[in-house]
């Protein structure tokens, strides 16, 4: 399955979360390291949404950019 993360700058350095997956969030020093970190952080949510029995969702937020003539 595909989720889709968010990553945004904070004062620290990265953070990131996944709309479809509330709770489900992570940091990092850079982008890069962000992704991966959230990757771990949503096998982890997903083992343990299923060690507790509970359905896996399925992921449905999408993205695109809109360009604006500024």
């Amino acid at each position: 399955m595909k989720y889709l993360i968010i990553i945004e700058k904070s004062e620290t350095g990265y953070s990131a979360y996944s709309p479809d997956l509330p709770g489900c969030v992570s940091s990092g020093t850079t982008p890069e390291d962000t992704e991966q970190n959230m990757r771990e952080a949503i096998e982890f949510h997903l083992d343990g949404l299923k060690e507790e029995g509970y359905e896996i969702p399925k992921p449905t937020s999408r993205s695109s950019y809109v360009e604006i003539a500024a």
